[in-house]
Protein backbone atom coordinates (compact mmCIF):
# COMPACT_ATOMS: atom_id res chain seq x y z
CA UNK A 1 0.00 0.00 0.00
CA UNK A 2 1.38 3.41 -0.94
CA UNK A 3 2.26 5.70 2.00
CA UNK A 4 -0.33 8.33 1.01
CA UNK A 5 -3.14 5.75 0.80
CA UNK A 6 -2.04 4.19 4.09
CA UNK A 7 -2.10 7.58 5.78
CA UNK A 8 -5.58 8.33 4.43
CA UNK A 9 -6.87 4.94 5.62
CA UNK A 10 -5.37 5.54 9.05
CA UNK A 11 -7.07 8.92 9.28
CA UNK A 12 -10.43 7.38 8.36
CA UNK A 13 -10.10 4.62 10.94
CA UNK A 14 -9.12 7.15 13.59
CA UNK A 15 -12.19 9.24 12.74
CA UNK A 16 -14.49 6.24 13.02
CA UNK A 17 -12.96 5.30 16.33
CA UNK A 18 -13.69 8.77 17.67
CA UNK A 19 -17.41 8.69 16.82
CA UNK A 20 -18.54 7.02 20.11
CA UNK A 21 -16.52 9.56 22.08
CA UNK A 22 -18.10 12.41 20.16
CA UNK A 23 -21.57 10.98 20.88
CA UNK A 24 -20.81 11.20 24.60
CA UNK A 25 -19.84 14.86 24.45
CA UNK A 26 -21.54 17.07 27.10
CA UNK A 27 -24.10 18.35 24.59
CA UNK A 28 -25.16 14.85 23.61
CA UNK A 29 -25.00 13.05 26.95
CA UNK A 30 -27.67 10.45 27.48
CA UNK A 31 -30.44 11.70 29.75
CA UNK A 32 -30.96 10.90 32.55
CA UNK A 33 -27.70 9.64 34.03
CA UNK A 34 -28.68 9.87 37.69
CA UNK A 35 -31.73 9.93 39.93
CA UNK A 36 -34.37 12.65 39.48
CA UNK A 37 -35.89 14.55 42.39
CA UNK A 38 -39.64 15.18 42.27
CA UNK A 39 -40.65 17.85 44.77
CA UNK A 40 -44.14 17.52 46.24
CA UNK A 41 -45.05 20.83 47.94
CA UNK A 42 -47.31 19.12 50.50
CA UNK A 43 -47.04 16.42 53.18
CA UNK A 44 -47.52 12.73 52.34
CA UNK A 45 -51.10 11.50 52.08
CA UNK A 46 -52.73 14.23 50.02
CA UNK A 47 -53.82 14.18 46.39
CA UNK A 48 -50.63 15.79 45.11
CA UNK A 49 -48.49 13.22 46.89
CA UNK A 50 -50.61 10.25 45.80
CA UNK A 51 -50.57 11.21 42.12
CA UNK A 52 -46.88 12.14 42.17
CA UNK A 53 -45.93 8.72 43.52
CA UNK A 54 -48.04 6.92 40.92
CA UNK A 55 -46.33 8.78 38.07
CA UNK A 56 -42.85 8.63 39.64
CA UNK A 57 -42.85 4.85 39.89
CA UNK A 58 -43.71 4.39 36.23
CA UNK A 59 -41.26 7.06 35.07
CA UNK A 60 -38.45 5.47 37.08
CA UNK A 61 -38.99 2.12 35.38
CA UNK A 62 -38.95 3.70 31.93
CA UNK A 63 -36.11 6.16 32.48
CA UNK A 64 -33.91 3.59 34.18
CA UNK A 65 -33.25 5.97 37.06
CA UNK A 66 -34.92 6.49 40.41
CA UNK A 67 -37.43 9.31 40.76
CA UNK A 68 -37.16 10.32 44.41
CA UNK A 69 -40.13 12.03 46.06
CA UNK A 70 -39.14 15.04 48.18
CA UNK A 71 -42.04 16.35 50.29
CA UNK A 72 -41.53 20.07 51.06
CA UNK A 73 -44.75 21.43 52.61
CA UNK A 74 -45.53 24.91 53.84
CA UNK A 75 -47.05 28.26 52.86
CA UNK A 76 -49.76 26.75 50.67
CA UNK A 77 -47.19 24.82 48.67
CA UNK A 78 -45.07 27.91 47.98
CA UNK A 79 -42.02 26.58 49.82
CA UNK A 80 -41.77 23.48 47.67
CA UNK A 81 -42.35 25.33 44.40
CA UNK A 82 -39.77 27.98 45.36
CA UNK A 83 -37.26 25.19 46.02
CA UNK A 84 -37.88 23.86 42.51
CA UNK A 85 -37.60 27.32 40.93
CA UNK A 86 -34.20 27.85 42.55
CA UNK A 87 -32.88 24.44 41.48
CA UNK A 88 -30.56 23.95 38.53
CA UNK A 89 -32.52 23.79 35.24
CA UNK A 90 -30.85 20.55 34.23
CA UNK A 91 -33.83 18.19 34.07
CA UNK A 92 -33.03 16.51 37.37
CA UNK A 93 -35.40 18.52 39.57
CA UNK A 94 -39.14 18.42 38.91
CA UNK A 95 -42.15 19.63 40.86
CA UNK A 96 -45.74 18.42 41.00
CA UNK A 97 -47.77 21.59 40.79
CA UNK A 98 -51.52 21.95 41.16
CA UNK A 99 -54.33 24.45 41.10
CA UNK A 100 -53.31 26.05 44.39
CA UNK A 101 -49.60 26.47 43.84
CA UNK A 102 -49.91 27.56 40.20
CA UNK A 103 -53.28 29.34 39.82
CA UNK A 104 -54.37 30.49 43.29
CA UNK A 105 -51.20 31.51 45.11
CA UNK A 106 -50.46 34.34 42.64
CA UNK A 107 -53.75 35.94 43.70
CA UNK A 108 -53.59 35.46 47.47
CA UNK A 109 -49.93 36.23 48.18
CA UNK A 110 -48.76 39.79 47.63
CA UNK A 111 -45.11 38.73 47.65
CA UNK A 112 -45.10 35.25 46.13
CA UNK A 113 -41.45 34.16 45.72
CA UNK A 114 -42.06 32.84 42.22
CA UNK A 115 -44.07 33.57 39.09
CA UNK A 116 -45.62 30.30 37.83
CA UNK A 117 -45.61 31.47 34.22
CA UNK A 118 -42.13 33.01 34.22
CA UNK A 119 -40.15 30.74 36.56
CA UNK A 120 -41.41 27.28 35.62
CA UNK A 121 -41.38 25.20 32.45
CA UNK A 122 -44.61 23.17 32.06
CA UNK A 123 -44.05 19.52 31.16
CA UNK A 124 -47.47 17.88 31.25
CA UNK A 125 -50.92 18.21 32.76
CA UNK A 126 -51.28 14.87 34.53
CA UNK A 127 -54.82 14.57 35.85
CA UNK A 128 -58.06 16.30 36.77
CA UNK A 129 -59.61 15.46 40.13
CA UNK A 130 -63.14 16.70 40.84
CA UNK A 131 -63.64 17.86 44.39
CA UNK A 132 -66.16 16.01 46.53
CA UNK A 133 -68.18 17.66 49.30
CA UNK A 134 -68.12 15.49 52.43
CA UNK A 135 -69.25 15.92 56.01
CA UNK A 136 -68.46 14.15 59.26
CA UNK A 137 -71.20 11.57 60.06
CA UNK A 138 -72.21 13.58 63.12
CA UNK A 139 -73.41 16.43 60.89
CA UNK A 140 -77.16 16.15 60.33
CA UNK A 141 -77.08 16.69 56.61
CA UNK A 142 -77.50 14.02 53.94
CA UNK A 143 -77.70 16.32 50.93
CA UNK A 144 -76.37 19.68 49.75
CA UNK A 145 -79.77 21.23 50.40
CA UNK A 146 -79.81 19.99 54.00
CA UNK A 147 -76.25 21.23 54.56
CA UNK A 148 -77.08 24.69 53.24
CA UNK A 149 -80.22 24.85 55.39
CA UNK A 150 -78.20 23.83 58.47
CA UNK A 151 -75.49 26.39 57.75
CA UNK A 152 -78.05 29.14 57.32
CA UNK A 153 -79.78 28.24 60.60
CA UNK A 154 -76.46 28.29 62.45
CA UNK A 155 -74.18 30.90 60.82
CA UNK A 156 -70.55 30.31 61.78
CA UNK A 157 -71.28 27.08 63.66
CA UNK A 158 -70.01 24.74 60.95
CA UNK A 159 -66.30 24.50 60.15
CA UNK A 160 -64.37 23.16 57.20
CA UNK A 161 -60.81 21.91 56.88
CA UNK A 162 -58.37 22.50 54.06
CA UNK A 163 -54.75 21.80 53.27
CA UNK A 164 -53.94 25.45 53.95
CA UNK A 165 -54.81 28.98 52.92
CA UNK A 166 -55.12 29.05 49.15
CA UNK A 167 -55.37 25.29 48.83
CA UNK A 168 -57.83 23.69 46.43
CA UNK A 169 -60.20 22.81 49.29
CA UNK A 170 -60.07 26.37 50.61
CA UNK A 171 -61.00 27.87 47.25
CA UNK A 172 -63.66 25.24 46.56
CA UNK A 173 -65.53 25.81 49.82
CA UNK A 174 -65.20 29.58 49.57
CA UNK A 175 -66.66 29.37 46.08
CA UNK A 176 -69.47 27.20 47.48
CA UNK A 177 -70.10 29.72 50.28
CA UNK A 178 -70.41 32.52 47.72
CA UNK A 179 -73.03 30.74 45.63
CA UNK A 180 -74.94 29.26 48.60
CA UNK A 181 -74.75 32.42 50.74
CA UNK A 182 -73.60 30.54 53.82
CA UNK A 183 -71.17 31.28 56.66
CA UNK A 184 -68.85 28.31 57.31
CA UNK A 185 -65.59 28.86 59.20
CA UNK A 186 -62.28 27.93 57.58
CA UNK A 187 -59.77 25.84 59.56
CA UNK A 188 -56.52 25.61 57.56
CA UNK A 189 -53.99 22.81 58.06
CA UNK A 190 -50.50 22.14 56.76
CA UNK A 191 -51.57 19.70 54.08
CA UNK A 192 -54.55 17.58 53.10
CA UNK A 193 -53.42 14.64 55.24
CA UNK A 194 -53.70 16.51 58.57
CA UNK A 195 -56.92 18.17 57.38
CA UNK A 196 -58.44 14.74 56.74
CA UNK A 197 -57.29 13.42 60.12
CA UNK A 198 -59.22 16.07 62.01
CA UNK A 199 -62.28 15.72 59.77
CA UNK A 200 -62.38 11.99 60.47
CA UNK A 201 -61.93 12.72 64.16
CA UNK A 202 -64.86 15.14 64.15
CA UNK A 203 -62.83 18.24 65.01
CA UNK A 204 -64.22 19.93 61.88
CA UNK A 205 -67.56 19.56 60.14
CA UNK A 206 -66.78 19.18 56.45
CA UNK A 207 -64.44 19.68 53.54
CA UNK A 208 -64.53 19.76 49.74
CA UNK A 209 -61.38 18.24 48.31
CA UNK A 210 -60.18 15.76 45.71
CA UNK A 211 -61.33 12.16 45.77
CA UNK A 212 -57.87 10.51 46.24
CA UNK A 213 -57.55 11.18 50.00
CA UNK A 214 -61.34 10.89 50.51
CA UNK A 215 -62.10 7.62 48.72
CA UNK A 216 -61.06 5.15 51.45
CA UNK A 217 -62.88 7.14 54.13
CA UNK A 218 -66.05 7.38 52.06
CA UNK A 219 -65.95 3.61 51.55
CA UNK A 220 -65.43 3.02 55.28
CA UNK A 221 -68.22 5.55 56.07
CA UNK A 222 -65.93 7.65 58.24
CA UNK A 223 -67.11 10.60 56.14
CA UNK A 224 -70.38 11.08 54.24
CA UNK A 225 -70.25 12.24 50.61
CA UNK A 226 -72.95 14.75 49.62
CA UNK A 227 -72.01 15.83 46.09
CA UNK A 228 -69.28 16.07 43.49
CA UNK A 229 -68.14 19.51 42.37
CA UNK A 230 -67.87 18.71 38.67
CA UNK A 231 -69.88 19.05 35.48
CA UNK A 232 -70.79 15.35 35.52
CA UNK A 233 -71.16 12.57 38.04
CA UNK A 234 -68.19 10.38 38.87
CA UNK A 235 -68.10 6.95 37.19
CA UNK A 236 -66.82 5.58 40.51
CA UNK A 237 -69.86 6.97 42.36
CA UNK A 238 -72.71 7.27 39.84
CA UNK A 239 -75.33 7.76 42.55
CA UNK A 240 -73.57 10.83 43.94
CA UNK A 241 -75.18 14.01 42.48
CA UNK A 242 -73.26 17.05 41.36
CA UNK A 243 -73.46 20.35 43.22
CA UNK A 244 -75.06 21.76 40.08
CA UNK A 245 -77.83 19.15 40.25
CA UNK A 246 -78.38 20.11 43.89
CA UNK A 247 -79.46 23.58 42.86
CA UNK A 248 -76.32 25.50 41.90
CA UNK A 249 -76.09 25.39 38.08
CA UNK A 250 -72.63 25.77 36.61
CA UNK A 251 -70.80 25.07 39.86
CA UNK A 252 -67.52 23.33 39.16
CA UNK A 253 -64.40 23.13 41.31
CA UNK A 254 -62.02 20.62 39.82
CA UNK A 255 -58.49 20.19 41.05
CA UNK A 256 -55.71 19.55 38.58
CA UNK A 257 -52.14 18.40 38.81
CA UNK A 258 -49.19 18.71 36.49
CA UNK A 259 -45.46 18.20 36.22
CA UNK A 260 -43.09 21.14 35.78
CA UNK A 261 -39.37 21.92 35.83
CA UNK A 262 -37.38 25.08 36.53
CA UNK A 263 -37.50 27.61 33.70
CA UNK A 264 -34.54 27.17 31.39
CA UNK A 265 -34.60 23.38 31.45
CA UNK A 266 -33.52 22.21 27.96
CA UNK A 267 -36.41 21.71 25.57
CA UNK A 268 -35.23 18.23 24.62
CA UNK A 269 -35.48 17.12 28.23
CA UNK A 270 -38.92 18.74 28.62
CA UNK A 271 -40.14 16.83 25.54
CA UNK A 272 -38.62 13.59 26.82
CA UNK A 273 -40.33 13.98 30.19
CA UNK A 274 -43.63 14.86 28.53
CA UNK A 275 -43.40 11.67 26.48
CA UNK A 276 -42.68 9.66 29.64
CA UNK A 277 -45.70 11.13 31.44
CA UNK A 278 -47.96 10.46 28.45
CA UNK A 279 -46.62 6.91 28.23
CA UNK A 280 -47.20 6.37 31.96
CA UNK A 281 -50.78 7.59 31.71
CA UNK A 282 -51.53 4.88 29.14
CA UNK A 283 -50.33 2.03 31.34
CA UNK A 284 -53.20 -0.11 32.69
CA UNK A 285 -51.69 -0.17 36.19
CA UNK A 286 -51.42 3.63 36.31
CA UNK A 287 -54.88 4.18 34.86
CA UNK A 288 -56.35 1.71 37.35
CA UNK A 289 -54.62 3.54 40.20
CA UNK A 290 -55.82 6.94 39.03
CA UNK A 291 -59.33 5.64 38.39
CA UNK A 292 -59.55 4.15 41.87
CA UNK A 293 -58.70 7.58 43.26
CA UNK A 294 -61.19 9.47 41.09
CA UNK A 295 -58.42 11.07 39.03
CA UNK A 296 -58.98 11.55 35.31
CA UNK A 297 -55.77 11.33 33.20
CA UNK A 298 -55.25 14.10 30.67
CA UNK A 299 -53.26 14.16 27.44
CA UNK A 300 -51.29 17.37 26.99
CA UNK A 301 -48.24 19.02 25.50
CA UNK A 302 -45.97 21.51 27.28
CA UNK A 303 -47.59 24.30 25.25
CA UNK A 304 -51.17 23.26 25.99
CA UNK A 305 -50.37 22.92 29.69
CA UNK A 306 -48.89 26.44 29.71
CA UNK A 307 -52.07 27.82 28.13
CA UNK A 308 -54.20 25.91 30.65
CA UNK A 309 -52.27 27.40 33.58
CA UNK A 310 -52.75 30.91 32.19
CA UNK A 311 -56.53 30.42 31.95
CA UNK A 312 -56.78 29.01 35.47
CA UNK A 313 -54.85 31.95 36.93
CA UNK A 314 -57.45 34.30 35.47
CA UNK A 315 -60.42 32.16 36.55
CA UNK A 316 -59.46 31.60 40.19
CA UNK A 317 -58.08 35.10 40.58
CA UNK A 318 -61.66 36.32 40.15
CA UNK A 319 -62.94 33.96 42.90
CA UNK A 320 -60.17 35.10 45.25
CA UNK A 321 -61.08 38.74 44.73
CA UNK A 322 -64.82 38.17 45.25
CA UNK A 323 -64.23 36.11 48.41
CA UNK A 324 -61.64 38.61 49.71
CA UNK A 325 -59.10 35.86 50.37
CA UNK A 326 -55.61 36.86 51.45
CA UNK A 327 -52.76 34.78 52.81
CA UNK A 328 -50.68 37.72 54.05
Amino acid sequence: MKPSRAAALGTLLLSLACLPALAQSPGATRYPQRALRLIVPFPPGGSTDILARAIAQSMAESLGQAVVIDNKPGAGGSIGVEAAVHSAPDGYTLVMGHIGTLAVNPAIYSHLPYDPERDLAPIALVALVPNVLVVHPSIEAHSVQELVALARRQPGALTYSSGGTGSAAHLAVEYFKLVSRTDIVHVPYKGTGPAMTDLIGGQVSLTMTGLPPLAPHIRSQRVRALAVAANARLPQMPALPTVAEAGYPGFSATQWYGLLAPAGTPGAQIERLNAEVERALQLPAVRTRLDSEGAQPVESTPASFAAFIHGEIERWGKVVREAHIRAD
